[in-house]
């Protein structure tokens, strides 16, 4: 038996200054044949991993391909898209004969000219390896979970989580459903129940975490082999953006819809709970909602201005009104400005010197920093783990200001971890109050640091209010955008 397994992945933010190139790929996951890196995955990259772990246990051949993977940002330039696309696609043919294909995508990647990049490589992949082939794909929830894309491939399976701390254990899921496809003892039927709806759901909170654990305990039952939820990617414009249940069964596609519409329905009913449980304050309102709050630290999420939805990640309206405020006890994880961090390793540790940062790449960042600073800590190729993935930071550099200190990255990420902070020598439990610019609790393996998250409206380029959004080709009616909808199976 022989398996071929490779990863293109990204986010997509259509609204984002940052357009995306093959160099945005090469500082983030580049990787050749054999290049993949021992001890864990990195960015979607887990169903390689998992299979090349797996292989001489189960008994298969596994052939490696490449992994490409970049931070979100804007669309990618399609000649970049498709030299990594056919690179892939080449060694895929040199590969031949294969009995599957392990696909580890993102599901919300547009090019210029593709907006279902992932049904695009689909499509050509099931050209080259013909109709017998089992076609597995591990999506993040995260995605547009096209039409296109069931057609084509066998089984896909999405992350459960949100934060996304298992990406491991569904790409097991995943390769699992493909050899027991290949060996006769299961035949996958996929349905899709389309709920019409834009929002996303951390899978902390009590409502979302009990319906993601009831649907797991489903999964290995009555012929029921997957069930995922696709949230969307709510800051994409492609005309099939919509949450979405997929269910994979067991040869019985009548049962496998039924199950869909009943799970979609119940997804529906929560949209307007869950949405009651994310209270956006104004900078001001954050800062002493923080104050008053007691214990500590108090995490004050910057969503607006999270690089893990495509944001620049320089916006500077929370950190300049901290600064104005005289607070003190304050850090903020993390601005991306590689030239201010040049500048701090140049002056070196303990150095005081004025530093102009953040506020580079437009409108949505924001005015530049400009004050004197201290340097407290300096870090080369820095990192931090999510869940059984490990991100790549580039070299930080801390600096005070004040009573407030402030991560500056050269790689743009989400502030995911404490790592972040303790990266460059901060104590993030010694503050009262956290800025992360990330809409996550600075987590550690299952657990947040965060005594009170606390969630802020900078006016960065990520609305948190979706009704305000220049969608132009998103499929309507929708909710939120539009009040009444028509969900319901569409595959």
């Amino acid at each position: 038996m022989r398996l071929f397994a490779a990863t293109i992945a990204t986010e997509t933010n259509p609204f984002s200054p940052l357009p995306t190139s093959l160099d945005a790929f090469k500082e983030s996951v580049f990787m050749r044949p054999g290049e993949h890196p021992q001890e864990a995955p990195v960015m979607c990259t887990a169903p390689l991993w998992v299979a090349r772990r797996r292989a001489a246990a189960e008994g298969f051949t596994l052939i490696e391909g490449s992994c490409f993977a970049a931070t979100p940002a804007g669309v990618t330039n399609p000649r970049d898209y498709e030299f990594m696309r056919d690179e892939i696609l080449g060694q895929l043919k040199g590969a031949l004969p294969v009995d599957g294909v392990l696909l580890g995508l993102h599901g919300a990647m547009v090019a210029h000219g593709y907006d279902d990049v992932e049904g695009d490589i689909l499509e050509r992949v099931r050209a080259i390896v013909g109709p017998k082939c089992v076609i597995g794909v591990e999506l993040d929830p995260h995605c547009h979970l096209t039409v296109k894309r069931l057609e084509l491939a066998d089984v896909i399976v999405l992350y459960k989580e949100y934060p996304h701390t298992d990406t491991v254990e569904r790409a097991e899921d995943l390769l699992e459903i493909v050899l027991k496809t290949l060996r006769g003892q299961v035949k996958p039927v996929m349905s899709l129940y389309d709920c019409r709806q834009i929002q996303l759901y951390l899978t902390t909170l009590p409502r979302m975490r009990a319906f993601v654990d009831r649907i797991k305990a489903m999964e290995g039952k009555d012929g029921v082999l997957s069930i995922s939820i696709c949230h969307c990617f709510p800051w994409a414009d492609v005309p099939e953006l919509s949450g979405r249940i997929l269910v994979v069964m067991d040869k019985d596609k009548a049962k496998g819809d039924a199950l869909a519409i009943m799970i979609g329905e119940e997804f529906v009913s929560m949209r307007e709970e869950i949405e009651s449980q994310y209270e956006y304050l104004s900078v001001d309102e954050a800062i002493d909602a923080a104050i008053k709050s007691d214990g500590a630290p108090i995490v004050l999420a910057d969503t607006a201005d999270a690089a893990g939805a495509g944001a620049p990640s320089d916006n500077t309206a929370i950190l300049r009104r901290l600064i104005e405020r005289r607070i003190e006890g304050a850090a903020l994880a993390a601005i991306w400005d590689p030239i201010a961090v040049r500048l701090c390793f140049d002056a070196g540790e303990g150095a005081e010197f004025p530093l102009r940062f953040g506020g580079k790449i437009g409108p949505v960042s924001g005015a530049p920093i400009d004050a004197k600073v201290t340097v407290i800590g300096l870090k080369r190729n820095c990192s931090q783990d999510y869940g059984p993935t490990r991100g790549m930071l580039g070299d930080c550099a801390a600096v005070r200001v004040d009573g407030v200190e402030v991560v500056l990255v050269t790689k743009r990420a989400g502030t995911v971890t404490p790592e972040l902070f303790r990266n460059v020598g901060i104590d993030p439990l010694a503050k009262k109050m956290l800025v992360s610019k990330s809409a996550r609790s600075l987590m550690v393996g299952d657990a947040s640091i965060a005594r009170k998250m606390i969630y802020v409206d900078s006016g960065g380029l990520l609305s948190v209010d979706y009704r305000r959004i220049p969608y132009r080709r998103v499929q309507r009616p929708i909710w939120p955008l539009d009040e009444v909808t028509s969900p319901g199976l569409i595959f």
